[in-house]
Formats: structure tokens, sequence, C-alpha cells
């Protein structure tokens, strides 16, 4: 018997749960796209932005995915034929080489696995080796949200300061603004791009490319190939379309400034310190699943994991019925596995943006149950360890 006939819970590695404050100030009727009210406002998102992602740069913003995110920095800082470093620790570090190379980009790849955190020694030894300075910039994610792992950004620029290479720092963070500590001027990240449905708490649509006086000044030189990725026409938008390459995306404008007034009002500080928290209290109950059956983490060293999304593995275990019966009978979504091979032995707990603790523990208490249901063996305690952690929070 379906229990499920409340209000679902989405707890899949974005998009994320969407706050209602957000919804509502979407719903509404089209605005002056030329004056007014929206130019202001729009103006006021770039700047908390900034703010958020800690840089006195520029910021531009597309409307598209995380992929076009992907793209468009590309393109404006190098082109075919130029050689990147890509240190791989999950699926979209390889995704965004892949995007590079079918750009003419020779991309190569630095490949850690799927559960171990990017070494900064060994960037570091590549970097130097590469005397001529061909490489032209490093690629890496913050947070992979295939693998959930979290990479150390500080620790890989300055792995690339001690080797002395000009190359340029382009970071994905887009599993991680809003989620995860970041601070762009600070770590010395030249390019950075995120998206509005994770972290940022607004529906799939808008995507965001930051960047330093470095990078910009690398772009001007560059060639480009598309008007609609070339972001000096945006930086220095003689009219608001500009800013677009025409219409403006005016609803989601109307939700991102509504979800950047809930995370200015709670804090930059404070969210990452609550991601934290509930990161801590799901791997509690995890690490009680996983003491008597066949789930496991695919990242075991703790420091590494994401603040941002989990992911589980269970060798030898269909997974799908347990994603099944949570979502059926319950109304949690959970995330299916990316890049591993087989999809289904495993999942992903995505814990970013818009919860608190009823939802964290509402949704560990629902996979537990899930596990009882269908007999899958576990670890007890979970639920004592997960609220335990909130507990000492």
């Amino acid at each position: 018997m379906a229990l499920s006939f409340g209000r679902d819970i989405f707890m899949t590695p974005g998009p994320s749960v969407i706050p209602d404050a957000v919804l509502n100030a979407m719903h509404r009727p089209a605005p002056n796209i030329y004056e007014g009210e929206l130019v202001d406002m729009t103006t006021s998102i770039f700047a908390d932005l900034k703010t958020i992602v800690g840089t006195k740069g520029d910021v531009i913003m597309y409307i598209c995915n995380g992929h076009g995110a992907w793209e468009a920095a590309l393109s404006n800082v190098l082109q075919p034929g130029d050689k990147t470093l890509n240190p791989a620790t999950g699926s979209f570090a390889h995704g965004w080489a892949e995007l590079a190379k079918n750009m003419g980009i020779f991309p190569e790849i630095l490949e850690f696995g799927k559960s171990s955190a990017i070494d900064p020694n060994q960037v570091e030894s590549r970097l130097r080796a590469d005397t001529s300075h061909e490489i032209k910039a490093v690629m890496a994610t913050h947070t992979d949200t295939s693998s959930g792992l979290r990479n150390d950004i500080p620790a890989l620029r300055a792995a690339m300061d001690a080797a002395g290479h000009p190359a340029l720092l382009l970071v994905d963070c887009v599993a991680s603004i809003g989620c995860e500590r970041f601070e762009m001027d600070n770590w010395g990240v030249d390019v950075m791009v995120t998206a509005c449905q994770k972290g940022l708490m607004t529906p799939p649509g808008l995507a965001y490319v930051f960047f330093n006086d470095k990078a910009g000044k690398i772009a001007t030189t560059t060639p480009k190939t598309s008007p609609y990725w070339d972001w000096a026409p945006r930086v220095k938008a003689e009219y608001f379309y500009h800013r677009f390459f025409g219409t403006a995306p005016t609803h989601h404008l109307f939700g991102q400034r509504a979800a950047l007034d809930i995370i200015m009002s709670e804090g930059i500080e404070n969210i990452w310190n609550r991601h934290r928290v509930f990161a801590h209290s799901i791997a509690a109950a995890a690490e009680k699943w996983a003491s008597d059956g066949p789930l496991y983490f695919n990242i075991k060293n703790p420091a590494q994991r994401s603040n941002a999304v989990t992911t589980l593995l269970a060798d030898g275990l269909d997974c799908a019925p347990l994603r099944q019966w949570c979502e059926d009978q319950s109304g949690l979504t959970l995330g299916l596995l990316i890049g591993f091979d087989a999809f289904t032995s495993g999942f992903r707990i995505g814990h970013m943006g818009h919860l608190n603790p009823p939802m964290v523990l509402g949704a560990l208490a629902t996979i537990d149950a899930g596990l009882k249901a269908l007999n899958i063996p576990h670890g007890d305690g979970a639920l004592a360890a997960a609220s335990q952690v909130i507990a000492n929070s």
C-alpha cells in the first residue's frame, strides 16, 4: 500500500528542492524586458552571485545548463589546437574533457579513478615537465556529482604555483556553489562555471561563468567562433538584452532573485555549515547500514566526501527495487548512479539547497524502512546515529 500522499521529496543531486518562495516568484505575468524592475533586479543578482562565490571578477549569465557553461568557458579562453590537463575523479571531469575534444582542444586526462581525489603532487610533476608551457589550462571539478567526491582546489592551485606554470585554472562548481565552501579569488581560480539548479535552488535553465582579469585578458586574444558564447559583449552590455544575446530569461530571473534572497538571509557561512552537518548526518547513517550488509561508501576517505551528494555502492545488489520502493511507496526520489558499470548497483543521495532536519532525517528513515521492507541486509542504528549528529551541531 502506497503511503505517499503528502509532499514528495527529491533527494537527487539536482535539480534540488525548489523553495516555495522561488516558485511563487516565478508565478507572475511577463514583465517589461526593456527597463524598470527586471533590469535593476538582474544587476542585484550579479552582485549577490559574486559575493557568494567570493570574487571581484566578472560573471556572465547564459540561458543553458552546466554543459553550456562548460562550452562558454572553453570558447573564451581556449582555441582549437590548445592543450589542457584534466585531472579526473568522476564522469563529469571526463564529460568536460570530451566536450573540449569536440571543440578541437587536446585534453590530457590525468586519471585518479572514481573514489580518490586529485593528487596535487602528480599535477605539479606533470606541469613541471611541460617546460614549453603547451598546457594552457588545468580543468578540474570541485564536487563531482557522479562520484560524490570533493577535490581540494586550494591544493591544486598551490601545485600549479609551485610548478611555476602559467596555465589557467578552470573549475566546475555546478554541484558545489551554495553547498560547499568556495572562495574564488582567495583560492586563485581563474574561471569557474556553475548553474542554478542545485545549491542555487532555481529550476534548471541558467548557468554562470565567472572569470578574473587574467582570464579576461586571454579572452581578448582568443578567436571566437560563436557569438552566443562570447562573453565580451555581455560584460560590456550597452543594452539590457545584450546580457543575454536576446530576450532575457524573465521568470528564471525572478526565481533566482528569490533564491538569492533566501541565501543572503541565511548567510553563506551558515549555509556551508548546514550542508556540512547534513552530510555528516547522512554519512553516520550510511556507516551503520554498511556495518552489516552490502552497502558501502564510494568515497572511503571522509575528508574527501562532498557536502552536496553521497554516493553509496552495493556490489552484487540491484538497488533499483529500493529506489522504486522509496519513490512509489513513500514519495522519496533518490539519484541513479552515473559513470559506474552497473548503474543499479547503488544510489546517490543529494543533500543540497533547500533542506532542513525533518527532510534529511525523513529521507534516511524512508531508506531505512525500504531496506527492511525488501529484506536487504544492513546494520542497525542508522537513525540514532544520524539524529545524534544533528543534535550535536
